[in-house]
Order: C-alpha cells, then structure tokens, then sequence
C-alpha cells in the first residue's frame, strides 16, 4: 500500500509509526520538526507544505492507494473536500465542526470512500453503535462517556490535552446536541454536569459536548447522548474562560494587533496542557446501548481504559484514535469496506467483518475493549 498522511500532530505520528509496518507512508505538515522527528524512527517519505495554501492537493497524492486527514479541526472540511476533487479514497479524523454529509454528492460523483470522524469518539463508539445496531430489531438507548486524561492530576486544570488543544477548546464551545423522547435537544456545552464512577479510575464528572454528530441522523434510537470525561471541577472552570471570552473567534484590537482571543487562550494552555517527558495519560471509554431482539430487551455495555504505551512512547489518546484510522483505513484499502459517499464510523460497524476485525487488530495493539451483555 501507499498512504499519505495530511498531519505529523500527536495523533498523525502514531498512525504513520502503525502503517509504516506495511505500507509506504509519505506525511505532509507545515512543521519540518515534526516530520524529522518521525522520518528519524520511521521509514517515510516527509514533504513540508502548507495545506491551507494549496488549492489542489493532485500533485501530492498522486501515486498513493489512499489518503489519511489527520489536519486539526479547524481545516478539517476544506481539506476533506480537496482530498475528494483528488478521487482518492480517504479516512479522516480531523473532527470538524461542518456538516460531512455537505461533501456526499461530491464523494459518490467521484467514487470515493470517505470515512470521517475515525477516531476513538466520535470513531469506535459510532462503530460500536452500528455493530449493536444490526444485532437488535429495535434501538431504543445509545450512551457513551469518553475522555483522555492524564493518570496523575496536578492544579490548577487537572487536564492534558493529548491531541490539538484548540480542538479541545472548540469542543467547550460547540452548542451540544442529543436526542430525548426522539426529538433533538440543543444544549450549551459543559452543561449538565454529573458524577459518574468508573472501575480503575474513580468518580469522574460528565458533561454535554458535540459529540453525538452523526449518530444523531443515522441512528434510530429515541435516547441518545455522549457526554465527555474530566475529573471534577473542570467544566466549572472551562464555562468561567468561555463566559469571560477566552474562547472567542472574533478577533480584538489590543495594543494595535488583532488577535483572536481563542487562538491567544491556545497558545496560553498549550504548555500548561502539554504532557511533560515521564508523564502519562489514559483513555477512559462506556457506551451503554439497550433494546430489543424479538420479544427480549437487552443491555449492552462496552467498556474500555487504555493507558500510556512507554514501550512505544505512545499517548493513549493517540493509540485509540489513531490505531482505530489505521485499522479501518487497512478495511477501505483491502476491500473489507467498499461503501462510497461519505461514510461515518457506524456505516463500518454495519458492514459485515468490519466489527470483528477492528477487535482482532486491537487485540495485536494491546487494547482492550470488555463487552458486557444483560437481559433487562
């Protein structure tokens, strides 16, 4: 296989450090460290190039099987679109705010696989979600509490943010959206917070973000929500920066510069938030689905806490996310899923093997998802 990777981030170097194994990677990022970090430990071809300048992305994904956006939110839709116009088969976890289905028509005019949102969650949890799906005639519950933090917590955030942090703070921001009696419901961000203990970590607090995005059109359940994992006392905190206008995106005037106070807040807590040499994170992970099979009602809970790869050097958030791209990038380019359009990670869990392959590749990756079935 040839793959390019858009992105050599925290995310992006553990997918090209997992494809290197058997593929011809070639990475492009505007960041010439980054790439020769990598190109260090790795066989890989590095291109430096900023994306956002480039109009038509041909000439450097000309020769490769299949394209992986690894690209921070913010550029996530455009350079998804220009992935497309290229006709190149793509996986993407960029996590942007714009509606993917907008590039649908474009994807199956070209013929392209485009699966977007493959990382842990939104990404395994779509994926779960889609899997159980096919094995209930009736959907009737769809949970998930998900959230990457560090093992050891230190004042005054107790937070670490293992992929990009502005990504972080625009998730504080995203109005949150769920579904409550089959009807969607609109709520801020950071809202509704609640306790909830989980085996090997202890009470952690849960709050809405924008998580749910696709699911809340593809999947026919009358209760869905996810809600994001911190310890507690720090939504508190975040909704005290947004409130105060840290988080803003309309640019200021200070001391005759403009500057966007969201961008300005990033650069603040990017080394506050940064995982220090030595320190290690965890990815904390429940869905809980419920419905019916014939005239029985079952429960079904998924639970998963990964940590820390020191063998590797590898974050955890970086182990989930990018080995759940990896492995279904591996099933777009083999031929294990072949649907074209704009696919979310649920439309992989539908797909016959998909579901059984991603645990046998985790299982090679030391990651451990425990499945738990109940009768209700």
């Amino acid at each position: 296989m040839k793959i390019t990777v858009l992105g050599a981030g925290l995310v992006g170097s553990a997918i090209v450090r997992d494809l290197a194994y058997d593929a011809q990677v070639t990475v492009i990022d505007l960041d010439q460290q980054a790439l020769h970090r990598l190109a260090e430990n790795v066989p890989i071809k590095d291109v430096q190039a900023n994306l956002r300048e480039i109009d038509d992305l041909t000439p450097y994904v000309s020769d490769c099987d299949l394209v992986i956006c690894a690209v921070p939110g913010f550029m996530g839709f455009e350079t998804l679109e220009k992935i497309i116009h290229t006709g190149k088969n793509v996986v993407d976890i960029s996590f942007f705010g714009e509606d993917p289905f907008l590039l649908d028509d474009l994807a199956r005019k070209k013929g392209v696989t485009a699966v977007v949102d493959c990382g842990v969650a939104p990404g395994l949890c779509n994926i779960i979600a889609g899997y159980v799906e096919t094995l209930l005639d009736q959907t009737d519950l769809y949970l998930c509490y998900v959230g990457g933090l560090p093992l050891v917590r230190q004042w005054p955030y107790e937070y670490k943010a293992v992929f990009s942090p502005i990504d972080v703070l625009e998730e504080y921001t995203r109005p949150a959206r769920y579904v409550e009696y089959g009807q969607d419901v609109v709520r801020p961000a950071l809202s509704d917070v609640e306790l909830i203990d989980l085996p090997g970590v202890g009470t952690l607090e849960a709050f809405n973000t924008d998580g749910l995005r696709s699911l809340a059109r593809t999947l026919k359940a009358p209760f869905m929500k996810e809600k994001t994992l911190r310890y507690p006392g720090h939504a508190e905190l975040m909704r005290v920066f947004r409130e105060s206008g840290f988080f803003g995106t309309t640019p200021l005037e200070v001391d005759g510069q403009s500057i966007r106070p969201i961008a300005l807040t990033a650069q603040l807590l990017f080394k506050e938030w940064k995982l220090q040499p030595g320190e290690m994170d965890q990815t904390i992970f429940q869905v809980i689905m419920e419905g019916r099979k014939g005239n029985q009602a079952y429960r079904y809970t998924y639970d998963l806490l990964d940590r820390f790869d020191a063998e590797t050097n590898t974050t955890s958030m970086a182990r989930t996310t990018g080995y759940t791209c990896t492995i279904v990038a591996r099933q777009v380019a083999h031929g294990l899923f072949t649907q074209k359009g704009i696919c979310p990670p649920e439309f992989v869990g539908r797909t016959a093997g998909c579901y059984e392959n991603l645990l046998i590749e985790y299982e090679k990756r030391n990651i451990q998802l425990r499945e738990t079935i109940r009768e209700l």
